[in-house]
């Protein structure tokens, strides 16, 4: 389980989760993601459960990120203590997490697999998810749409591409 190694103080107050939503940001390092849709709480201990539970399903494929970190102490006092004599113990660690925020990125396994791993591990958190892939952006398109009229040039000898041509398809596929 993730914690940190060293802290300023030892227990601090939890305070609230709440906050508007993060600006929908693209994904940092993975293909495919898990995107947090409501405020919450997150413990390490779940962290971990989601995160074995992608790494199995992955089969011990492709690279999976973790891109919250659980940094805040939980206390807590033992049942049936009378109130007063100070603050519990430390009990966990938990990461305050927004809506919009990613929690888990996944590369270098197709989508199907990553799809499959990314709801598995969403079982295991106490917020609602949601999985997000990476946009192509349109210099990805205009890759693809010249190595497919490059090869369709080969095959039928037909008359090459102009810009406003691609433009026009990549227009298309987008809408």
């Amino acid at each position: 389980m993730q914690s940190p190694k060293r802290t300023k103080f030892r227990k601090v107050q939890k305070g609230r989760v709440s906050g508007l939503m993060v600006p929908k940001k693209r994904l940092a390092f993975g293909a495919h993601g898990l995107r947090v849709l409501e405020a919450g709480r997150i413990t390490a201990r779940a962290i971990e459960s989601a995160r074995r539970a992608i790494s199995r399903a992955l089969n011990r494929t492709g690279i999976v990120f973790i891109t919250t970190f659980p940094q805040t102490p939980i206390s807590r006092k033992p049942n049936e203590v009378r109130m007063g004599r100070g603050k519990g113990s430390l009990d966990h660690w938990s990461a305050a997490v927004l809506p919009g925020s990613v929690i888990f990125e996944i590369g270098g396994v197709d989508r199907d697999l990553a799809h499959k791993a990314l709801k598995l591990a969403s079982a295991k958190l106490p917020v609602k998810t949601s999985i997000i892939d990476t946009k192509p952006t349109v210099q990805d398109y205009k890759q693809v749409l010249s190595s497919s009229s490059s090869s369709a040039r080969k095959s039928t000898q037909s008359k090459e591409l102009g810009d406003s041509e691609i433009n026009t398809k990549l227009t298309s596929l987008t809408v």
